[in-house]
């Protein structure tokens, strides 16, 4: 899933290639998972884009928003696989050599946008999973965020950078019980942390993942809150480009999981294993992240594991610990029925309510931010 520092990308290309043009042609495909779970639908959103000037865009951690020149604005946040796609520009955090990747309109596009200069610029927005959302907001463009769904998550990091302060952040580890990772990724404690900024945070921060919240001490905390803000603003400022990262950061190393005779381990011989935490996988350097305070007990690692047949899991089993509002929204539950005899679902109704679930847990396939040259 794109996190804060990828969704910080397209924020830019947007305001470098959209922003102070106005809208000729706004194409849609209906789609009632990705308009429709959001509380509107493609016509609606074509109706309320056309012909208008796209004047800003923000962003509040994995949430992202076109501000046009009058209400209603649009709100969106990319799921598992979504993505912003401009013409001729290189917006993607990734590249492929896949043919297809460079067809015009692309495969699965949502939405396409076409503005009026000459040469004009052209945007999709892509999702093939179908855990994206596209919604509008009909408010005064400075109160975006006063608004659902971004009033119910939590400060974003890098935004609201004099909100997420050490004092904050320690009233918030002491008010709850559950693992620290668990805590990081939770929309609704702090927007845009992801599975991957969560594990570099907390690599950076010398704390162990499983360890609970309200066991962290004040220097613990004092770490948290550095690196956290060491990550997100290094990360943000880099515009997601692995490529640039710092060579000492834990993202250079921790995707050799699962491929075939492959030991990951840094630079200077410390070993990288994999817990789950919170549903996700967690990478983590055993040697440099201790556990100092209690740990959630129902938590194994993978390594110790491996020996052991262990049955498949349910898909839609997994916890996820994004924020309740996001996790509603992508996952509503299914209305009780007071009739014994339920229908079962279809293949493709199930499908549609799979959940978001993080690629390494189950393919060990790399799904990183870096550009490939």
């Amino acid at each position: 899933m794109p996190e804060l520092a990828e969704v910080s990308r397209i924020v830019h290309f947007i305001r470098q290639h959209l922003v102070g043009k106005t809208l000729t042609k706004v194409s849609t495909q209906n789609d009632d998972i990705v308009y429709g779970k959001a509380g509107t639908s493609a016509s609606e959103f074509q109706n309320a884009m056309d012909g208008k000037k796209i004047v800003g865009a923000g962003q509040q951690g994995k949430y992202f928003w076109i501000a046009m020149s009058t209400p209603p604005h649009v709100v969106m946040h990319f799921g598992m696989a979504g993505w912003l796609k401009i013409r001729d520009a290189d917006t993607y955090y990734y590249r492929t050599d896949k043919p297809q990747d460079k067809e015009w309109p692309p495969k699965y596009w949502k939405f396409l946008l076409e503005t009026d200069e000459d040469p004009k610029t052209e945007a999709a927005f892509v999702d093939f999973r179908r855990l994206s959302r596209i919604r509008l907001v009909d408010c005064p463009a400075e109160q975006i965020r006063k608004h659902s769904p971004l009033k119910e998550n939590g400060p974003d990091p890098v935004a609201d950078k004099d909100t997420v302060t050490e004092g904050w952040l320690a009233g918030k580890l002491r008010n709850k019980r559950l693992p620290i990772k668990a805590l990081l990724l939770d929309q609704a404690n702090i927007s845009g942390i992801g599975n991957w900024m969560g594990d570099e945070i907390l690599y950076h921060a010398r704390i162990h993942p499983e360890q609970y919240s309200n066991t962290l001490n004040d220097d613990q905390i004092k770490e948290l809150h550095s690196a956290m803000h060491y990550v997100c603003s290094t990360s943000v400022d880099l515009l997601a480009d692995s490529d640039k990262f710092p060579e000492d950061w834990l993202f250079k190393y921790r995707w050799s999981k699962g491929k075939k005779n492959a030991s990951p381990t840094l630079p200077n011989g410390e070993k990288i294993t994999f817990l789950t935490v919170g549903g996700r996988t967690s990478a983590v350097v055993p040697s440099v992240q201790k556990k100092t305070g209690a740990v959630a007990k129902d938590i194994k690692s993978e390594e110790d594991d491996a020996t052991q047949k262990v049955p498949k899991r349910k898909r839609g089993t997994v916890i996820n610990a994004e924020s309740d509002a996001e996790a509603s929204e992508e996952e509503p539950k299914p209305k009780k029925s007071g009739s014994k005899n339920q229908t079962q679902p279809t293949k493709k109704a199930a499908d549609e309510k799979k959940p978001e679930l993080d690629n390494e847990a189950f393919t060990g396939r790399r799904r990183s931010t870096r550009l490939k040259k």
